[in-house]
């Protein structure tokens, strides 16, 4: 299958980019909040994920392995296919899907379009204990400086949070909101963090 296409972007449209690859058009459709990063004429990378079906063969593409991976795990819900799979993302852009999934806020995936509110319950249900938010924290981490050690002291904090009696969603995004935490220590991004807090 294709895991990426590396190209030039030579058409954007609302809901696709046609990607130029070695003088071949590949269309990919692309969640919202990827086709407004992406300009006409520059070299970029698209995770892509390949649905065939009796009728049609379609290219799904991503910025991100993170935003592909959440894709796939939203395919495997049944009543979500690749069009759904892909408004929800468009809906939810970034880790805030992750986080509606986490802290079952089902209006905020039934916003999609197509997606009803027991379809958003049902993925919240399915999907609800394959989040990690470690793995969202160090992801994060990674992507915004490459410092390990920033992951875990916000690994830690949020740990600490959750031990208090705090939710893990309200726990991750306190702690998100505290700036600089890549110079500080757990205790610091802490207290910092019980300010921002909400049950």
């Amino acid at each position: 299958m294709i895991s990426y296409v590396k190209g030039i972007v030579e058409e954007i449209e609302t809901d696709r980019v046609v990607l130029d690859h070695d003088g071949m058009g590949y269309n990919i459709f692309m969640p919202q909040s990827d086709l407004e990063v992406l300009g006409t004429g520059e070299e970029v990378k698209i995770y892509t994920y390949l649905s065939v079906r009796e009728d049609a063969m379609q290219l799904f593409g991503f910025l991100s392995r993170e935003s592909l991976k959440i894709y796939k795990m939203l395919l495997g819900v049944s009543g979500v296919g690749p069009k759904g799979g892909l408004a929800i993302i468009s809906a939810c852009p970034g880790d805030s899907l992750q986080m509606a999934i986490i802290s079952g806020d089902s209006k905020a995936i039934a916003k999609a379009q197509g997606i009803g509110n027991k379809t958003a319950q049902k993925i919240i249900l399915e999907l609800k204990d394959k989040i990690d938010v470690e793995e969202m924290i160090s992801a994060t981490g990674t992507e915004d400086n490459g410092n390990k050690t920033t992951s875990t002291v916000q690994s830690d904090a949020i740990e600490a949070l959750v031990a208090l009696g705090y939710s893990q969603s309200a726990a991750y995004q306190a702690v998100k909101q505290v700036a600089g935490s890549e110079s500080m220590d757990v205790e610091e991004v802490l207290k910092l963090a019980l300010k921002n807090i909400a049950f």
